[in-house]
């Protein structure tokens, strides 16, 4: 269940820094708290997850899946680039996530 945990903790990132982007610097409201809801939630279930995760492999999938998810919401959505090189480090940092799910106990 702590893998679950925090998958959906990396999600929740990709929530906060999108909701931290359209928030405008925090003068449009909605997006403000979605904002402060999502990142609320993410560390509530980062934290959760930590508890039988090893915090070293916890925080890096954390960040991983935050980092990959914020890269595609920023190509998708702000027509951000993805050429070559930058689509290759992406499926680099997937593969690391799942290499240390792969060896963590």
């Amino acid at each position: 269940m702590a893998w679950v945990y925090l998958i959906i903790a990396g999600l929740f990132e990709v929530g906060f820094t999108s909701c931290l982007k359209l928030s405008n610097n925090f003068s449009n409201v909605k997006w403000s708290v979605g904002f402060f809801i999502c990142i609320s939630l993410s560390f509530l279930l980062l934290n959760k997850a930590i508890q039988q995760i090893p915090i070293g492999t916890g925080y890096a999938v954390w960040t991983g899946i935050g980092a990959v998810g914020t890269v595609i919401m920023g190509i998708i959505l702000y027509k951000e680039p993805s050429d070559f090189w930058r689509l290759f480090f992406i499926f680099t940092l997937i593969a690391s996530i799942v290499g240390l799910k792969v060896v963590s106990k």
